[in-house]
């Protein structure tokens, strides 16, 4: 029996979803430049940490935290998407495989994304703080708000833009999540 050309149409577009293969490919590139980033500023640590002040030492820290949570956040990408949207990973049996794997979809992954940039965006908001308050504090007038800079202000409303997206987008899926719930409960 001959099938519809709807049928081959509706193959070749389900199919044309490994296009996204090379795009997780290139995230674990990236990945691996900021591997290469992170050792670069560790060795710069070590190799400085007895000429740093105190404040120096805290704000490479920071940047190192802040590169190991892109680097998660490149994780969550590459293989949550590619699970979402390319294949199923066949992980059943693997000791390593994370938790959130097993029940990830486009809405946990966005709530995940979400968090993750918060966390990235209190990463660069503590670093500005502790420069501008060094700056403060070298100028001999730590506690002066009128010395506050533009950008931190900008960083500050970003920062709460981000809380406030994810706590919208949080809220969003747990609506759709408890409406699936109950919609099976009413189909049963």
């Amino acid at each position: 029996m001959k099938k519809p050309i709807s049928h081959h149409l509706e193959a070749f577009l389900f199919g044309s979803r490994w296009l996204q293969a090379p795009l997780y490919l290139g995230l674990v590139f990236a990945q691996g430049v900021y591997v290469f980033k992170f050792l670069q500023e560790l060795i710069h640590l070590v190799g400085g940490a007895n000429s740093m002040t105190e404040v120096d030492i805290m704000l490479i820290v920071l940047g190192l935290i802040d590169v190991v949570m892109v680097a998660n956040l490149l994780i969550m990408v590459t293989v949550g998407g590619y699970q979402t949207f390319v294949s199923k990973l066949d992980l059943d049996e693997h000791p390593d495989q994370p938790e959130w794997l097993s029940h990830v979809n486009a809405g946990v992954l966005k709530v995940k994304l979400a968090t993750a940039l918060i966390g990235i965006s209190s990463i660069h908001l503590l670093k500005t703080f502790i420069e501008v308050s060094s700056k403060m504090a070298q100028a001999g007038d730590p506690f002066s708000l009128s010395k506050l800079e533009h950008g931190v202000l900008m960083q500050v409303g970003i920062h709460l833009t981000f809380v406030v997206s994810a706590l919208v987008m949080a809220y969003t899926d747990r609506i759709m999540t408890s409406t699936l719930v109950v919609s099976k409960q009413l189909e049963h």
